[in-house]
């Protein structure tokens, strides 16, 4: 059946926001509602999609080089820096052991040596599925997962330089000077990707600093003129894609121009790469054909085995313990975003056959299954370094100098939150002693003596004037500030730095909604912006009433003793008494619990020792659940502010900040550190330490 392109995209649309929503209900993952859309809706099911379709080919063009471009700009570069060489070295049994695997699956069913080579390239890539649960259970330190997470470099790079050479065998007459050829044009070329364009990324974004329109269309153009030249030497354009995602991968960080990058790739084109890919599924012709299926099973026994060979040997060589290997295997276990690309490419230039692309899906979906739910077994019991010994290096006070006075900026707009906002700065600058500065931004106007402008001004003084006796009544210095700016959040930010604050204390506003997804709202660009902290508050009561507080503690970091000493703050202005809440699985072995008890009194005698503390873990499955339930018997949670992360795949998001911030029924604190904010601390550190190494103190980092 033909259709109008604009009927096609309709559906396409349609199909990619009610899909996944439908799947995940079921607790299934929404790429798999996709796949299963593409078949019902392809020329093997209801015709209303066809894969030639010019459209729909450029869509899936496109999804496919997001697809690979958003894997490079997802691998945390520092962590392959700190365990490199064992990195490289499990990447070299992981990538060696399933590619010759899978060569010997493909000669064992009759493919040639060039289609057999590329088979165990498929093999030797893998996708960093189980990321998220491994940093919720706080063992991302430990060095089996750092050495696993470093190795998905060298993998992925490794299969995509097999696919682009056994694709150019494919193509041309295949000689040992066009393969040096090749081999030469792609050392060059991934020089001026990954140098180049990460000098020309840095430059570009030093000029245009705000511009977040321009420096989001100048990632396109990486991204595509990388794709567009892997094309011209050769190769394939998803071998560009990727090492665009690595070459900027530094230059953007987290800031929210990835987040605008990674979301127009994860809500419409990698959606519509995983429909097409379902196109091309024939479900009867799969199970018709027995030799596709014994095809199938030896592809998913020969990646299995393979992926744990390469664990069992990094065990023997690093002498890691069982557990330890376990977890790495399942890290490494899962086949997504590059097997994914490069079977599509490979089937596409006929060097595999329509067995082995529906073999590889159900190897997709077979480890896509089994590697997250081994890891989330297997992890809990690992044992990782002390964290604390790492938080005594680490600026337990918001000040960059803590012989300075504190400064807390307070925007005020809304006069029903302004006296709660203005006691809780109070609270903290008594103990630490300092200044509140109520700020209240005016939009500017094209012309300065407008009316409204004016009207907007004597506004701002009348929340100043109030926020200047409540000063007084509260026994703080207070300097009100009115500051006319673009908007509120430039505002915001610029009067803070000027201000040189050393916190941002907001009230509530909407975090959620279509708009805020896709422009975000004024406290999510505060924190990627501000240059401190922000405290984010919802309160139900005068923050003098407040006297038990829960701190929901996820693992123990940096940033998680940078909220506890906020806590500690305001509890002994308060007299308050202190809870924190660490919630662990219910599988998690007793020696896991007890350690991180341990810890955690650890973490509090040892720099909290004046506090009213306790400690509580609690093992359930539900953190939602178990934080509302401990929370009925508090005042207050304070809970770390963290960004939503878009995973390779995911077209819904799941936020338990979120989800907990909605029905909890007391006040909520949500401390976030801007964006970049630990970064510039760690590169204080290394600037220090190579500096002089000797002078090294908590005050200098």
């Amino acid at each position: 059946m033909h259709l109008e392109p604009i009927v096609s995209f309709a559906i396409l649309l349609t199909v990619i926001l009610i899909v996944p929503l439908l799947f995940e209900r079921f607790k299934l993952p929404g790429l798999i509602g996709l796949l299963i859309a593409g078949v019902a809706l392809g020329p093997h099911g209801l015709h209303l999609l066809n894969t030639e379709s010019e459209t729909l080919k450029l869509l899936s063009d496109i999804g496919l080089v997001y697809l690979m471009f958003v894997a490079g700009l997802e691998i945390d570069m520092e962590q392959f820096e700190q365990t490199k060489h064992r990195s490289i070295g499990f990447g070299t049994f992981t990538f060696l052991v399933p590619l010759i695997t899978g060569t010997i699956v493909g000669r064992m069913f009759g493919f040639g040596w060039n289609a057999s080579v590329l088979i165990g390239s498929l093999f030797a890539s893998h996708t960093l599925l189980a990321y998220p649960i491994i940093s919720r259970l706080g063992v991302i330190k430990n060095e089996a997962v750092t050495v696993t997470i470093g190795a998905t470099i060298f993998t992925d790079i490794g299969s995509l330089l097999v696919l682009a050479v056994c694709v150019a065998i494919h193509q041309g007459a295949f000689s040992t000077f066009s393969l040096m050829k090749l081999l030469l044009g792609l050392v060059i070329y991934s020089a001026v990707i990954l140098f180049g364009f990460k000098w020309l990324g840095h430059e570009f974004f030093r000029r245009t600093r705000d511009e977040q329109g321009n420096q989001f269309l100048f990632i396109l153009m990486v991204v595509f003129i990388s794709a567009l030249g892997a094309e011209v030497i050769g190769v394939e354009k998803i071998v560009g894609a990727f090492l665009a995602g690595l070459a900027v991968n530094e230059v953007i960080g987290s800031g929210p121009v990835k987040e605008k990058v990674v979301f127009v790739g994860n809500v419409l084109f990698i959606p519509i790469f995983f429909v097409d890919l379902g196109l091309l599924i024939d479900i009867p012709g799969f199970i018709k054909s027995i030799s596709s299926v014994w095809l199938t099973l030896a592809i998913l026994v020969g990646l299995i085995g393979s992926k744990g060979a390469a664990a069992l040997l990094a065990k023997v060589v690093y002498r890691y313990n069982w557990q330890e290997m376990i977890t790495m295997w399942s890290l490494s276990l899962p086949q997504v975003a590059a097997t994914l690309a490069a079977t599509l490419v490979g089937y596409r230039a006929g060097l595999l056959t329509e067995g082995v692309l529906n073999g590889v899906i159900v190897l997709m979906m077979v480890t896509a299954t089994l590697g997250p739910l081994i890891t989330a077994r297997s992890a809990p019991g690992l044992i990782t370094t002390d964290t604390t010994s790492e938080a005594s290096e680490s600026t337990l006070v918001w000040k960059n100098d803590p012989s300075q006075a504190l400064t807390v900026v307070v925007p005020v707009r809304n006069p029903e939150t302004e006296r709660n906002l203005i006691e809780m700065a109070a609270l903290l600058i008594r103990r630490e002693s300092g200044r509140v500065v109520p700020l209240a931004v005016t939009p500017a106007h094209i012309h300065m003596d407008s009316p409204e402008l004016e009207n907007d001004i004597q506004q701002s003084k009348i929340l100043l004037s109030k926020a200047v006796e409540l000063g007084r009544e509260f026994g703080v210095e207070v300097e009100p500030l009115v500051r006319i700016d673009q908007g509120i959040v430039h505002g915001i930010n610029h009067a803070s730095r000027e201000q040189d604050a050393n916190l941002i204390v907001m009230g509530w506003g909407s975090t959620t909604g279509i708009r805020a997804r896709l422009f975000g709202n004024v406290i999510d660009s505060v924190l990627w912006a501000s240059h401190c902290p922000v405290a984010v508050t919802r309160l139900l009561d005068s923050p003098s009433n407040i006297r038990s507080i829960l701190v929901p503690i996820e693992n123990l970091t940096q940033e998680a003793v940078r909220v506890v000493r906020f806590v500690e703050i305001f509890a002994q202005a308060n007299q308050a008494e202190v809870t924190l809440l660490h919630v662990c699985a219910r599988r998690t072995s007793p020696a896991r619990v007890a350690w991180m008890e341990s810890q955690l009194n650890l973490l509090v005698s040892k720099y909290f020792p004046q506090s009213h503390t306790n400690i509580k873990v609690l093992a359930s499955d539900n953190l939602v659940n178990a934080i509302l339930k401990a929370s009925k018997s508090c005042d207050l949670v304070v809970l770390r502010s963290r960004r939503r992360r878009l995973n390779i795949g995911e077209v819904a998001l799941s936020d338990v900040t979120t989800e907990i911030v909605r029905q909890i029924q007391c006040s909520v604190v949500l401390l976030g550190e801007p964006q970049g904010y630990q970064d510039n601390l760690s590169k204080a550190r290394e600037v220090v330490k190579k500096s002089s190494p000797e002078n090294l103190t908590k005050q200098e980092i």
